[in-house]
């Protein structure tokens, strides 16, 4: 057993809170590596001793897990920011395989991510052919219904194991659950899915963090979040998907450790221009929807963020130096941290720092 393994399963001495960058890569797609070495899919671990909070399921969560040393038993909640498949799409794993780490007094993980939409998104204005929607019965479901037809899918499986091998249903330890968005926030998924000057509200809390949420731009998905958690010895705030946000500088303002995601525009119009209709759709999409470095640090500085690492980098591909191009303006502490590196946050270390490996500096 590594150092690693063991700081990050905990212990009663090391409350001492950290990030786990599970996979930095965005988009849903496998992206090949290049200097930075394979990204895998999007999704984050908040740690506080042997406690663990999981920020969204992108390809590859449970492996990587597993690589970082956390039980998926040891998770208490898993947050999704929203519901776009680069974030959601190993959920069914992470309930199904993770149940096998699971012991008789295994407590309840709860599953807290957006609700149904309520609404179609506009078709975009370069169909050439208004395009049908997929699933019309139920075609935009939230969390809870999502998970379960996921676990549907997989009745032939869950059953041989609940009823021949006697092991527990997910249903009985994965509890989903829609955020309900305060109504006096004015949203409306088509109207205003990015209300102006909302607060952040209140989602979660046990006697070790509290969950703040803000609805972030991202269309057309809405609902769409940013989250932030406290602890007693500092925070982190977690942008999802978003193009620059005020509600977003609002639910960071001052806090120790700002991710946030990043792509690089360049690569938008390599890829997609000199296309038809579809393609500059993605770039429309793009454009409207996300992030550059040089606005990721915009936002920290506007924040006060004590520090700023990037994350759900698109392309997964390109060189770090299109992440660090920002960096010196950046007035917090700056990093572009790979799969599995740990960032610790807070009063309990002398300085925000990026540990490579997985490895925790003293």
């Amino acid at each position: 057993m590594t150092d690693t393994t063991k700081i990050l399963r905990g212990s009663v001495a090391d409350l001492r809170p950290k990030v786990v960058t599970l996979g930095t890569a965005g988009g849903p797609r496998w992206w090949p590596g290049v200097d930075a070495g394979e990204r895998s899919g999007i999704a984050t671990a908040v740690v506080v001793g042997d406690r663990a909070y999981l920020v969204d399921a992108g390809h590859g969560v449970g492996r990587q897990l597993n690589l970082a040393g956390i039980q998926v038993s040891s998770l208490r909640a898993v947050f999704l920011t929203h519901l776009h498949s680069d974030h959601t799409v190993d959920l069914a794993s992470l309930a199904i395989f993770g149940m096998f780490t699971f012991g008789a007094d295994q407590h309840p993980i709860r599953i807290i991510g957006p609700g149904d939409r309520g609404a179609l998104p506009p078709v975009a204005a370069r169909a050439v052919v208004p395009p049908s929607p997929v699933f019309a019965e139920q075609p935009t479901p939230g969390t809870a219904a999502m998970f379960h037809h996921l676990m549907a899918a997989h009745a032939t499986d869950l059953n041989d194991r609940v009823l021949d091998a006697l092991r527990p249903s997910p249903l009985e330890h994965f509890l989903p659950e829609d955020i309900r968005v305060p109504e006096d926030f004015g949203y409306h998924p088509n109207d205003n899915p990015t209300p102006d000057g909302m607060l952040p509200f209140e989602i979660y809390a046990d006697e070790l963090v509290t969950v703040t949420a803000t609805l972030v731009c991202h269309p057309p998905i809405a609902p769409a979040f940013a989250f932030r958690f406290d602890t007693a010895q500092g925070s982190v705030t977690i942008s999802g998907d978003t193009a620059p946000c005020d509600n977003l500088v609002r639910l960071a303002r001052g806090t120790d450790l700002l991710l946030h995601e990043a792509i690089d525009f360049d690569w938008v119009h390599r890829t997609y221009s000199g296309g038809g209709p579809t393609a500059q759709a993605s770039i429309d999409h793009h454009t409207k929807s996300h992030t550059s470095p040089q606005q990721a640090v915009d936002i920290a500085n506007a924040a006060g963020a004590k520090a700023l690492a990037l994350h759900h980098l698109v392309p997964g591909t390109a060189p770090r130096s299109v992440w660090e191009s920002a960096a010196e303006r950046c007035h917090a502490a700056f990093f572009v941290p790979g799969d599995l590196d740990v960032l610790p946050f807070g009063t309990s270390h002398a300085g925000p720092h990026l540990a490579r490996e997985g490895v925790v500096a003293p």
